[in-house]
């Protein structure tokens, strides 16, 4: 079977952990310390914040820019809480709107363009209220968002930008890491290009956000047994940190591996015209978190294409067969007569193939033969 994701662990990290394993310091430590360190030199900004997972993240970011009930007060929400709105992208994963939830705010749900996947920013100004707080672009797929454009909107208006970048960790636009733009929310989840096998990380220029979200993340403490919020468990452990800062050198070259093998496929796909090749910036740097194509013929021919590969012992995946907006969730929540037909469209066409830095070329060849056979 050729995988959809092979997560990369070799020596250096398995000695790693087991150098955590062995100091006796499991919980959030030195490693953790480190890891902040060297992950915000590498994104360029002067603060990041490590947590437990890519969704911590999001939460804790949102919470960190204020969008939050207040319990200063009073034992309950203010009452004006739920009058908050996010905006979120419907073509993403759950955890993108599920977090504003989480934290108190209305998901406004606005549509992506179909040509690199990602929130349209004429939507997103659109959308824009006065209730507006935020904004969380997603760097969906590892290719950056228009987040040039969106970070000067939201700085117009006063709105806090939060960068949903769990499956872009490397990936530049106009020569800036995702992730400095605004709030930047990865995930180290265990087929991310860099993992941790769960864990996350915001990164921020801000030091006030940065010192609110380190106190939220631990139990609302700055100091131990001094509660000052309602604050949750978002630590990293010392063995995730460790993994994490042998990881991290060696994130460049898989991305640059993944590079190659996204070409690589792009040239053995070419000329099929029942399917939609991704394609990339010319400004920017795709990681290729995953390769996905289109499929014209829609979701029955889709599903079809899934199945026979996965009998040719090609795994694949549909990111996301279902738009945010119309998840059972969000319908009960009343959101279910929303029509963004990109969003929708691209949920019946997308087929995301392998592109792992651990393919050879023998198995492009034949995901893409593979490809080509059955849907010509």
């Amino acid at each position: 079977m050729i995988k959809l994701a092979h997560p990369i662990i070799d020596d250096d990290d398995k000695r790693a952990v087991l150098d955590a394993l062995e100091s006796g310091q499991l919980a959030q430590g030195p490693r953790v310390a480190a890891f902040e360190q060297v992950f915000a030199a590498y994104i360029g900004t002067k603060h990041a914040v490590a947590v437990n997972s890519g969704t911590a993240a999001l939460h804790l970011a949102l919470l960190a820019h204020g969008i939050a009930p207040s319990y200063e007060n009073s034992q309950q929400p203010t009452a004006n809480s739920q009058q908050r709105e996010v905006i979120v992208p419907a073509f993403s994963f759950a955890a993108t709107a599920n977090t504003a939830l989480l934290a108190g705010a209305r998901p406004v749900f606005v549509d992506v363009r179909v040509g690199d996947f990602n929130i349209d920013p004429a939507q997103v100004e659109a959308a824009i209220t006065p209730a507006t707080r935020a904004v969380v672009v997603v760097h969906l797929y590892g290719q950056a968002c228009d987040v040039e454009a969106i970070a000067a909107l939201c700085a117009e208006r006063g709105i806090a930008l939060i960068e949903d970048t769990a499956q872009a960790v490397g990936a530049t636009i106009g020569g800036r890491k995702c992730g400095s733009f605004g709030t930047g929310c990865f995930s180290f989840y265990a087929t991310k290009n860099l993992t941790t096998g769960e864990g996350g990380m915001i990164t921020t220029d801000d030091a006030g956000i940065a010192d609110r979200a380190r106190m939220l993340r631990s139990q609302g403490e700055r100091t131990r047994y001094v509660t000052e919020d309602a604050g949750y468990n978002y630590r990293m452990t010392e063995i995730a940190a460790a993994l994490g800062n042998a990881q991290l050198p060696k994130i460049d070259g898989r991305n640059d591996q993944r590079r190659a093998n996204a070409a690589r496929l792009t040239e053995l796909l070419a000329g099929n015209e029942a399917i939609m090749t991704p394609g990339e910036s010319s400004r920017g740097t795709h990681v290729w978190h995953q390769y996905t194509i289109r499929v014209r013929a829609g979701r029955d021919a889709r599903d079809t294409l899934l199945a026979a590969l996965r009998d040719r012992g090609i795994e694949t995946g549909v990111f996301y067969p279902t738009p945010i907006h119309r998840q059972p969730l969000y319908r009960r929540l009343g959101y279910g007569d929303l029509e963004l037909p990109v969003a929708q469209r691209l949920a019946d066409q997308v087929l995301s193939l392998p592109v792992h830095p651990s393919l050879s070329d023998d198995d492009l060849v034949a995901i893409a033969t593979a490809v080509n056979e059955l849907t010509r």
